[in-house]
């Protein structure tokens, strides 16, 4: 064997044996060569099993009439002469999901999912033990339930880890109860982090492809030095290896929450805010599409009181950043009702500071933020508009006597595809106050082929920004 072949073996050998020192300490990093038993033993009596019984009551048979009028349904007097005196029942469901040991006196998180329609719940712990639970609160924006037992001794509670700390390719543990199974352990790592899927503006999920499965819900995810990241809460229906947590430092907070008051009091500004497209930004000259456009401001709420105003956007919130809408309510939800903040917007391209004291999220206008997404197609708008009358008001209830109302949107059209539709009050045209069709066929001629058109539109009781992008434009618009 030559030299530089001799070189070439010995270097092999060398790097293969570093190769396995690293694999070595990696397994010991996560209890053992090549297993996680130990991590599990450890953690598992932390986690508990949730059973939960719903009642409620009803007839066997019943009846739908298939008439409007049901007095004039010529079988009404049938049906009820024969099973409208039917005695109720009630009927039972039950249900499964898990949870995990929040303090050693005995609360208990789990998703409000699991607990939310239960007359009786019941926490099973790992030795068997069974408990009547208390519900102390719920906050369904989170999906998260806080419930309390009244354990016989003190409890194993989870460690608490940093969520934000967590970088995707980290390895992580599930613990929980899939399909009623009991104890099941499933690991992966973190897939992505700040997933959401529309079901409400606090969404911030983490995505995992430890299995996750129905009954797993309000069950912990661990990191691998055993302390709580996550609380499992979504999975995609058919779907493999995608499986969702909400990040622990959301949880304490909201359970923190529900443990003083019972509830989740969150901070308010009083907007409705949309994404600001690639559309949006190009019709408003701006430099990117980072923030969260005001599509409505709240009269007399907070952002009303500080000065912002529809067509803003709020590109930072308390010294961070807003990179994109879903941002904006959870900075402001963060903080409690009282809190000053500071907030930069940018105003017909000028940066402005306003101050701002949070008040009370309402119940009433605690809803979903709107958001719009103009798409671009090579073709006409597509719409059809009207000025508003008595009878167009009746027919669309506008609740404006100005103004001129959307009746009609081409399938397929720039409008449609953009989120236009009949029944949209178009209150603006790139700034300018639209007020008859006069001056929405002034505003409309003004407009140069292939330019961007920025509508504002109210719908229903709110108002929108959308960004259309048609190659040409009929000149009667």
């Amino acid at each position: 064997m030559s030299r530089l072949a001799r070189i070439f073996v010995l270097s092999l050998v060398v790097s293969l044996i570093s190769l396995g020192q690293v694999i070595q300490a990696g397994a010991q990093e996560v209890g053992g060569y090549n297993s996680l038993s130990p991590l599990v033993k450890r953690l598992s009596p932390s986690v508990v099993n949730i059973s939960t019984t719903n009642v409620s009551k009803g007839r066997t048979f019943s009846y739908e009439s298939p008439f409007k009028d049901r007095e004039n349904d010529p079988f009404n007097e049938f049906f009820d002469k024969f099973f409208g005196q039917q005695p109720e029942r009630e009927f039972r469901g039950r249900g499964l999901g898990s949870g995990f040991i929040f303090s050693e006196d005995g609360y208990i998180v789990t998703n409000n999912h699991v607990v939310e329609k239960a007359t009786d719940i019941k926490v099973i712990l790992q030795n068997g033990d069974i408990y009547s639970a208390e519900v102390i609160g719920t906050d369904p924006k989170t999906d998260l339930a806080l419930l309390k037992i009244e354990p016989k001794e003190k409890l194993p509670a989870v460690r608490f880890g940093n969520s934000d700390s967590l970088e995707i390719g980290d390895w992580v543990l599930a613990i929980g109860n899939p399909f009623g199974l009991g104890h099941t352990v499933t690991a992966g790592i973190i897939s992505a982090k700040g997933r959401s899927l529309g079901l409400g503006s606090y969404d911030d999920f983490i995505q995992t492809d430890a299995a996750i499965n129905p009954g797993n819900s309000g069950g912990p995810l661990f990191n691998f030095s055993g302390e709580l990241v996550g609380v499992n809460t979504a999975i995609i229906a058919g779907g493999q290896g995608i499986g969702f947590a909400i990040p622990v430092n959301m949880a304490k907070d909201v359970v923190a929450q529900l443990r003083n008051n019972g509830k989740v009091v969150r901070g308010w500004i009083g907007v409705y805010v949309q994404e600001v497209t690639p559309d949006i930004a190009d019709s408003m000259n701006l430099k990117d599409h980072k923030g969260a456009l005001v599509a409505d401001v709240a009269p007399g709420g907070p952002a009303d009181k500080a000065g912002l105003k529809r067509g803003d956007i709020i590109v930072e919130f308390d010294g961070a950043g807003i990179e994109n809408m879903p941002e904006l309510p959870k900075s402001v939800a963060a903080n409690p009702p009282g809190t000053k903040s500071e907030m930069k917007v940018i105003r017909n391209g000028q940066v402005k500071t306003l101050k701002v004291e949070l008040g009370q999220l309402p119940d009433e206008v605690a809803q979903e933020s709107r958001r719009v997404k103009g798409k671009a197609v090579e073709q006409d708008l597509g719409l059809v508009v009207q000025e508003i009358t008595p009878e167009v008001q009746s027919m669309f209830g506008t609740g404006r006597s100005e103004g001129v109302v959307i009746t009609n949107v081409q399938p397929g059209s720039v409008a449609a595809n953009s989120g236009l539709a009949p029944g949209d009050v178009i209150l603006e045209i790139n700034k300018k106050e639209i007020t008859n069709l006069d001056n929405y066929g002034k505003s409309m001629d003004s407009v140069e082929s292939g330019q961007n058109i920025l509508f504002l539109v109210q719908r229903g009781t709110n108002t929108i920004y959308v960004a259309l992008k048609p190659e040409g434009h009929n000149d009667k618009g």
